[in-house]
């Protein structure tokens, strides 16, 4: 975590000079509550006297020298917008020596020595290449799958969270109109975080999650019919997406039980939407945090937000973390679902 204000910094990334120009990007997935991290950004960097650099298309823009200056105008009126007004890709490229370095030379081009990149795993370890390179980098956590291992929370979950427990209320009401067996498939990669909590929020009887799911349809098979001979006139399977295979699992359930089932596959509206109050404070602090970082000749480090405090990790022993879905929250959803 974060040492005093003497600390040079984990790793051995040290700045050898003050600071002047910092650049942002924001890498992989788009998560709202990404533009308040970019207004954040550049405010703080401007209220310390710091030029900011906009570079668009992630690490594709940066190798394709898609830079611009920011001004504090260029970020008014985005707190509210889903989405990244730097827009974002993924950069098979920069996956190779030869695009790190031509990134780090298009950083030295524009006199950027600092730069935050606002992204997930992948996108880290792009900023940590660009460290070793001799850039310095801040990482920002902005993935709506909370699957960074060094953070409790990570920008455009809460809001992707509320969207499918929205969408999923409504499936419910017709659901029970026509005593219906539903599967709504959420996102989230290899994660089950998404489902986990739409699994709660929603009252759920089935969560499959890839960290829990043991692909015994059969018991899933029986739930449902034990709760038809209860009286129960629905039955709603929250399926992760690294489960998947949503629409033919409906199918298999509608054959074994004779209950109608539907499939719903919520997709990458999950993804979009004005970002939430907790998306937007967080975000906020966690951009302006990660300047702070940077102006204190700090490195190769990711913003994180860890048993209810802003702190930051090397990024070497972030990506080295394991995390797990906690067993007793999933145990909870389990018993009430009963």
């Amino acid at each position: 975590m974060r040492k005093n204000e003497n600390d040079t910094g984990i790793g051995g990334f040290v700045m050898a000079k003050e600071i002047q120009t910092i650049g942002v990007l924001t890498s992989g997935g788009d998560a709202p509550g990404m533009n308040a991290a970019i207004r954040a950004v550049v405010r703080q960097a401007i209220s310390k006297g710091k030029k900011v650099k906009g570079i668009r298309r992630g690490y594709t823009g940066l190798i394709a020298e898609d830079i611009v200056d920011m001004e504090a105008k260029d970020v008014s009126d985005i707190i509210q917008r889903g989405g990244t007004i730097l827009q974002t890709a993924r950069c098979p490229e920069f996956r190779t020596e030869e695009g790190q370095k031509l990134g780090a030379e298009m950083c030295r081009k524009h006199g950027i020595e600092g730069i935050i990149v606002i992204g997930g795993d992948g996108s880290f370890r792009g900023a940590q290449k660009l460290a070793a390179q001799g850039i310095n980098t801040i990482g920002i956590p902005g993935t709506i799958d909370l699957d960074i291992s060094c953070t409790d929370y990570t920008i455009g979950f809460d809001t992707a969270v509320n969207t499918a427990m929205e969408a999923i209320d409504k499936i419910r009401d017709t659901a029970s109109s026509h005593e219906r067996c539903s599967i709504i498939e959420v996102m989230g990669r290899d994660a089950g975080y998404i489902a986990l909590w739409c699994g709660l929020a929603n009252g759920a009887e089935q969560v499959l999650i890839p960290e829990k799911y043991d692909f015994d349809e059969q018991k899933i098979v029986n739930n449902i019919i034990a709760n038809r001979k209860r009286g129960k006139r629905h039955y709603i399977i929250i399926n992760a997406e690294g489960i998947g295979h949503s629409t033919s699992l409906a199918r298999r359930i509608e054959a074994a039980t004779g209950m109608e089932t539907r499939a719903t596959i919520l997709g990458h509206m999950q993804r979009g939407g004005s970002p939430t109050c907790k998306d937007r404070v967080y975000a906020s602090t966690m951009g302006a945090y990660a300047v702070d970082l940077l102006c204190e000749g700090k490195s190769n480090r990711i913003v994180a937000y860890k048993d209810g405090k802003f702190v930051d990790f090397d990024v070497d022993e972030a990506l080295a973390m394991e995390k797990h879905i906690s067993d007793y929250q999933f145990n909870v959803g389990k018993n009430l679902s009963i």
